[in-house]
């Protein structure tokens, strides 16, 4: 007879999850038991292939297994698995699984070392192995890593290849060592695409500050550098690491901190990484038994209900676990009740494994998944449940069957079993035979997903997602959430389920978890030294720079006709603004120069009407008619200043105002000149009448013109003004002015008119006391004063000023200096002529002279 043995170590911690498409949603009862002192237990179990049919009844002493309900469930995974190979004619024929249970079924390692050493079967060769035919060892161990390591040790010691063990649970990276561990094969994956999955389901939530909780070993390290490697391609943060120690002793003084670490983090996800029975367990239930209230994402080990706190139904507390991929396995809990229909109910089963639940059904009866749990009845639940899910250490443990099962099939196709072996060494090279074909063996198991053994040739990670609450009357809820695939393209491989997020817990948003709120727009992030790189402080964007998006780095500045609106979100058209008629600043400056000229043009009129008159004529008639002139062109002058500038305005602008602005000073200054000769002439001797005669102050006016208009035209040669728009002087808008283009030019001209001015002001207080009727030289005097004040002011204001407010400023400046000539010198002279006729003739003249 052929028999192959299974021993089997099971640890009592539960390691419940499950995987489907439709439906995606689950429900289970809390454990009656819930102890840290179960964690390290075990149990073995032994089984055997022989040449005769096995009925489903043999099974039933299972029931009779001293053990946790936690651990139940793996055996009830095997024993299903088992019936399922014994009930298939294409694999094994002529052979079935059945199995054993020493010593009341329930055993540490150290028990199972003894059975294996003091067992009449194995006690009578040094190989242990005394069958009436020649087998193999196989031993299927898990899910704790130090009984898997501790066993795979002492088989290695004392029966080197004589055992082939095979471990189901998580992948561990210390177990692949050939050289420690020979004999061993994991039936789990890797996880080298988890940090990857888990990164991806942080960025799809926006969540760039968390916490990570981590066994102090090996494969801890090894996650932490793969998940911070992960982190920084992402800008994801920690928030803070914790290395739970892995011996009780050294976790226990330092339980508090832990918790505080936690309890006091702003971050609102923590990431759970280790196995489900070592003392971060310890910690994870008493963190949830204090209330502490987070987003804890981990692996299919934790998805138990693990507490017995309710918990409100939203986005912000529950599990969110990443679980392999596989497809449902049907009629498990059709199996499980045929062995014992009275103590495999519903509710015991729920306590077992997640219960697959008709989430079609439920929807239209309840808004939401909460109020289905919260309300339905047990009864009502029952008839919903299709099926028991599988677990990932169950499938393991099914795929186990199905992989040893190939593998003997392979040899027994082959005839590789009965060739002869040699006395001492048939087991031992029974063993590699095995193994040979066990290392080869590949194959579809009957629920259509592919078994790879060789662990380089693995397929590629799948993840489901689920999210996991407790509810009232000792009930979960899991639902599945998304997936993750790496067989698609980076940032392709997320794809979150938010109708099932929203199904459940009635809203699509799950909570934020980042270091610093978000910056909106008109901000920008701001780094300070010693930050991390996911926390930064919020800068407003610098004048005229906008964004409009969240935590952008720099600013944009708007584009020159374009300035930022008072939030700093977008660039507004600038507005084209200019000193405008219709504006009320143009209209009163344009009145204002309307009214002076056509104010002088009267005074013109009322002097050529009294030409004759000796107050017209004192001072040289003429000279008061250019001047005239001249002043009602200067208040022409600012319309050029007014209106939507052109080049042919910015041209005329200066040079008007320069040309027309000189005749009118300097035929002040001929003015003056003239008082002044007109005194000498009486003195005796004197020959200062030739130039009073010859009209030498006449040729003051065009000399003076003429050195103005050579420095205009070198002006308009070398840097002529120019139409130019500024964009800087008002917020939001774009002032069309005439650029001066040279401002040295600009200001040689202002200096020029204020030598003319300082000139005539001089000459004129000279001449101010001169004993003449009609002496006009203290009104030139005050006019020059006046003229001279005006633009002194004028250049400090100027400065001050900016856009069409300065072109203002020099418009009044025209104005005002104008206004004071024209009202310095004729205003009284006009008295006299129009309100004081009497003191405007020779008669008074003659008296005022005699007298």
């Amino acid at each position: 007879m052929f028999a192959l043995i299974f021993l089997f170590f099971f640890l009592n911690i539960p390691l419940l999850v499950s995987r489907s498409t439709q439906p995606r949603c689950f429900w289970r009862m809390n454990e009656n038991k819930d102890k840290d002192e179960d964690l390290l237990t075990g149990c073995v179990f032994l089984l055997i292939t022989e040449q005769r049919p096995v009925e489903i009844d043999y099974f039933n002493h299972i029931l009779n297994i001293q053990t946790t309900t936690k651990n139940i469930q793996f055996a009830l995974a095997l024993a299903f698995s088992m019936n399922e190979v014994n009930r298939n004619p294409d694999l094994l024929p002529n052979s079935s699984f059945i199995f054993e249970c020493p010593e009341g079924g329930c055993a540490t390692w150290k028990k199972l070392y003894n059975h294996l050493q003091f067992s009449e079967e194995f006690s009578d060769t040094p190989n242990y192995i005394c069958y009436e035919q020649t087998m193999c060892v196989v031993v299927l161990t898990g899910s704790n890593l130090a009984t898997s390591v501790m066993a795979g040790t002492i088989f290695n010691l004392l029966m080197p290849q004589q055992i082939l063990q095979i471990t189901y649970g998580p992948f561990h990276p210390i177990l692949s060592n050939r050289e420690q561990f020979p004999s061993l094969y994991q039936m789990a994956a890797k996880d080298t695409s988890l940090a990857l999955a888990m990164i991806s389901l942080m960025l799809y939530f926006n969540w760039n500050w968390i916490g990570l909780a981590v066994s102090d070993n090996e494969q801890g390290t090894q996650f932490l550098t793969q998940l911070r490697g992960e982190m920084e391609k992402n800008t994801v943060c920690f928030a803070f690491v914790s290395m739970i120690p892995v011996k009780m002793h050294l976790f226990l003084p330092r339980a508090e901190v832990y918790y505080n670490q936690i309890m006091t983090s702003s971050t609102n996800v923590v990431i759970i990484y280790g196995d489900s029975d070592s003392t971060l367990a310890v910690g994870f239930r008493r963190w949830e038994s204090l209330g502490l209230q987070r987003i804890w994402v981990t692996t299919s080990q934790w998805d138990g209900t693990t507490t017995k706190n309710v918990f409100p139904l939203n986005s912000f507390n529950g599990k969110i676990t990443f679980a392999h991929h596989h497809a449902e396995i049907s009629s498990f809990k059709t199996f499980v009740q045929t062995l014992n229909p009275l103590k495999y109910t519903d509710e015991f089963l729920a306590k077992l494994e997640w219960m697959n639940l008709n989430c079609k059904v439920s929807a239209p009866m309840c808004k939401t998944l909460k109020n289905c749990l919260s309300n339905a009845s047990l009864q009502w639940l029952k008839e919903q449940t299709f099926d028991m899910a599988f677990s990932d250490e169950s499938y393991d443990i099914y795929n186990a069957v199905y992989a040893v099962t190939h593998a003997l099939h392979e040899m027994l196709l082959q005839h590789v079993y009965n060739q002869p072996m040699d006395n001492g060494k048939g087991h031992y090279a029974h063993c590699l035979k095995l193994q040979s074909f066990l290392r080869k063996t590949r194959f579809t198991n009957p629920v259509g997903d592919r078994v790879i053994m060789n662990q380089k040739e693995k397929l590629q990670e799948e993840y489901d997602i689920f999210q996991i609450w407790n509810f009232p009357y000792g009930r979960g809820l899991k639902v599945k959430i998304g997936e993750f695939s790496s067989y698609f393209p980076y940032g392709q491989q997320l794809h979150i389920y938010e109708d099932m997020i929203e199904h459940a817990t009635g809203s699509r948003q799950m909570p934020p978890s980042v270091c610093t709120v978000d910056c909106g727009p008109g901000f920008r992030k701001f780094w300070q030294e010693g930050m991390a790189a996911c926390c930064f402080d919020c800068s407003p964007c610098p004048q005229n720079e906008v964004s409009n998006e969240t935590n952008v780095d720099n600013c944009v500045r708007c584009p020159e006709n374009e300035y930022a609106n008072r939030e700093q979100n977008q660039c507004i058209q600038k507005v084209v603004i200019f000193l405008n008629y219709k504006d009320t600043l143009g209209m009163v400056l344009t009145l204002m120069a309307l009214f002076f000229s056509a104010f002088t043009t009267v005074v013109l009129g009322i002097f050529v009407k009294n030409h004759d008159s000796p107050i017209v004529k004192a001072n040289n008639q003429n000279l008061s008619y250019i001047l005239l002139i001249s002043l009602i062109l200067c208040f022409l002058c600012p319309l050029l200043f007014i209106g939507h500038p052109n080049s042919a305005t910015c041209v005329l602008q200066q040079i008007t105002f320069g040309v027309v602005f000189t005749v009118a000073v300097s035929t002040v200054l001929a003015k003056t000149v003239t008082v002044l000769l007109a005194f000498k002439v009486t003195v005796p001797g004197t020959r200062i009448r030739y130039f009073l005669v010859s009209g030498v102050p006449n040729y003051i006016i065009a000399i003076c013109t003429l050195i103005q208009i050579i420095l205009c035209t070198i002006w308009l040669q070398f840097s002529p003004p120019f139409i130019d728009e500024d964009v800087h002087s008002e917020h939001g808008q774009i002032i069309i002015v005439c650029n001066k283009g040279s401002v040295t030019a600009f200001y040689c001209v202002l200096g020029y008119h204020g030598s003319l001015a300082l000139g005539s002001f001089i000459v004129a207080f000279l001449a101010r006391n001169l004993p003449d009727t009609f002496n006009e030289a203290k009104l030139l005097t005050f006019s020059m004063l006046l003229f001279c004040s005006v633009w002194i002011t004028f250049l400090p204001v100027y400065h001050s000023t900016k856009g069409k407010i300065m072109v203002a400023v020099e418009v009044l400046s025209i104005l005002a200096s104008s206004a004071g000539l024209l009202g310095c010198i004729f205003i009284p002279k006009c008295y006299i002529i129009l309100l004081r006729p009497e003191r405007n003739s020779l008669q008074k003249l003659r008296e005022k002279t005699s007298s």
